[in-house]
């Protein structure tokens, strides 16, 4: 059916495809588009020749009376993060940056000042390690946070990452990482001591020796610093540096035996006490993340969720780590238990040989994609600029590989939080994922994906093919961008499971949803009020858009909706629409 839909600030021609028969077919081409037949409509540009048999003209319309009403409830409440928006000004569409950045909070950038640094080099998501730090500090940073959102008009998310059993952690007591000389002699011991003891290393855990031999191999932090057991006595052991590097506090170790690691099973729980309450302190500060440490099954991370559920914060996503062989195990269920996955590099380094590191980021960040999770590779991406005001070449490497490879987010961890050069360090990965993603776009170098349908009710799989065509159909077309109206932003993250070319804006009036958005690839979250009408709801956030100077007279946008059922749109259907400025 064919009709001109007249709003009052553009025209657009509609193509609306309802089968006769609702229950076959459900991937008929249409005009080289798949689409679905249970009252969804394709709506395209203007096309010339006949529309096929079954089309049918219906004339789609609302009385501008009410379209102004709407405009005036609207007009208050759009809100775009004011970085977001200062890039689009100066760069464009095309110019944003898809590929989200997440910063470690710590002493080098904890004040209100460093903070605002942070974001306006390109922090999406602040994350705070509760390894570190009193509960005050970790409270006083979240608090500053949120009152750079509110009074800046930001709009960046906060994560706390559980600290774990850390049965694999020793600490020097050194408020910095300190330099291991070949051949010093040091002391691994499970006794407390208050400061730093020179040569002295405390472990977290009792047993953090038991079944190790002399002559074994402890390794601290994946290879940052090696030592041999010379001795044991009682618990404790004493050890040769073999391999001088940096020691960082409350650094990660283990035991290697003949080239392999030495598994040891303590069946200890995934979230300590003093996880369970730095996970009551994150809720009652609201929170957006939760990033669960030392995941080696999906039953760990269900438990939490459904915990959050009873506390009221389901809203708060759950975020699985992926740093050990277990995990690596059970990765597919892992990852469909939880809402997302950071791949801890380092941890991981410290398990399997570090040669598969590379192979193993990427089949991650694949099956994430496929599941529609997204994910967070960390670590070392810029371990030289704790030091050094430059990375290394090969670190600008990395960092090209993980944007390649379309991972979501890129996450920076005692680069910013210790580092002497941490705002340096945002800039270095800012500009690299951009110039990545820049090239990948004029080279045509899209990552393909074999879609995995995820889907099992009819909706569900109606939503899935209509963001998948969508894409597709962006792509073709060249728009400028995609607009999508979401409630759980669902719809928004099936349409950056497709890594489309041009940035996705999603507009909810869930502020959780909102937050959660600044982790999927090429998403703008807008926060906006929502009326039942979605044509409603699509003029008026086109006009608001256009009032503020960010789209101009001849620009398209892809418009990808779900609409509910209302007076004007008595039935319920999705669409896609391409819109020109006018």
């Amino acid at each position: 059916m064919e009709s001109m839909a007249v709003a009052g600030h553009s025209i657009h021609t509609c193509f609306h495809i309802k089968a006769k028969n609702p229950r076959v077919n459900l991937e008929k081409q249409v005009f080289g588009v798949p689409v679905l037949h249970h009252g969804v409509s394709c709506i395209g540009k203007k096309l010339k020749g006949k529309v096929g048999a079954g089309v049918q003209a219906v004339q789609v319309g609302l009385e501008e009376s009410e379209r102004v009403r709407n405009l005036k409830s609207l007009e208050r409440t759009l809100e775009l993060d004011a970085v977001s928006e200062r890039e689009l000004r100066e760069k464009g569409f095309l110019g944003l940056r898809k590929t989200k950045l997440v910063c470690t909070i710590g002493p080098a950038c904890s004040s209100l000042e460093d903070l605002e640094k942070l974001v306006l080099g390109g922090m999406n998501v602040a994350r705070l390690n509760m390894c570190h730090n009193t509960r005050e500090w970790h409270r006083d940073v979240i608090r500053k946070i949120k009152k750079l959102n509110e009074e800046k008009g930001f709009s960046v998310s906060v994560m706390i990452d559980t600290e774990g059993s850390q049965i694999h952690v020793v600490d020097h007591g050194a408020p910095s990482s300190l330099k291991v000389q070949e051949d010093s002699i040091w002391l691994f011991t499970n006794e407390k001591f208050d400061g730093s003891v020179p040569f002295t290393v405390q472990a977290n855990y009792e047993g953090f020796s038991e079944g190790i031999k002399v002559g074994d191999e402890l390794v601290i932090d994946g290879g940052m610093a090696r030592f041999e057991v010379i001795e044991k006595l009682g618990s404790d052991l004493r050890c040769k540096c073999t391999d001088p590097g940096l020691f960082l506090p409350r650094a990660k170790f283990s035991f290697w035996r003949d080239g392999k690691l030495v598994e040891r099973n303590y069946e200890l729980p995934t979230l300590s006490t003093k996880d369970w309450s730095d996970i009551e302190f994150g809720i009652s500060e609201g929170v957006n993340f939760i990033a669960m440490s030392f995941v080696n099954d999906a039953e760990s991370v269900r438990q939490l969720k459904n915990y959050l559920s009873t506390k009221s914060a389901a809203s708060v996503r759950v975020l699985a780590k992926i740093e050990s062989l277990e995990s690596l195990q059970k990765l597919e269920e892992i990852i469909e238990a939880s809402d997302g996955i950071m791949v801890a590099r380092v941890d991981l380094g410290v398990e399997i040989p570090l040669e598969q590191i590379p192979t193993v980021q990427e089949e991650i960040t694949k099956v994430c994609r496929q599941l529609n999770k997204p994910v967070i590779v960390a670590s070392q991406f810029l371990e030289s600029m704790i030091e050094y005001p430059t990375p290394t070449r090969a670190e600008v490497a990395d960092i090209s590989e993980a944007v390649r490879q379309y991972a979501d987010a890129l996450m920076l961890a005692g680069e910013s939080a210790i580092g002497l050069f941490g705002q340096k360090a945002l800039s270095v990965l800012q500009m690299t994922s951009s110039r990545l993603e820049s090239w990948s776009r004029e080279e045509n170098r899209q990552g393909s994906l074999l879609p995995r349908q995820l889907g099992v009710s009819l909706p569900d799989r109606i939503a899935e093919q209509i963001c998948n065509s969508a894409v597709e159909l962006a792509n073709n077309l060249a728009v400028d961008a995609i607009f999508v109206y979401t409630k759980h932003g669902h719809m928004a993250s099936l349409l950056s499971r497709n890594r489309p070319n041009p940035p996705i804006f999603a507009f909810t009036n869930d502020e959780s949803t909102r937050m959660s958005l600044n982790l999927q690839w090429g998403v703008i979250p807008l926060l906006v009020d929502l009326s039942d009408d979605m044509e409603s709801n699509i003029s008026s956030t086109i006009h608001l858009i256009k009032s503020k100077g960010l789209v101009k007279e001849g620009d398209s946008v892809l418009v990808v909706s779900d609409v509910t059922p209302s007076r004007a749109t008595p039935m319920a259907f999705q669409s896609i629409q391409v819109k020109t400025i006018a």
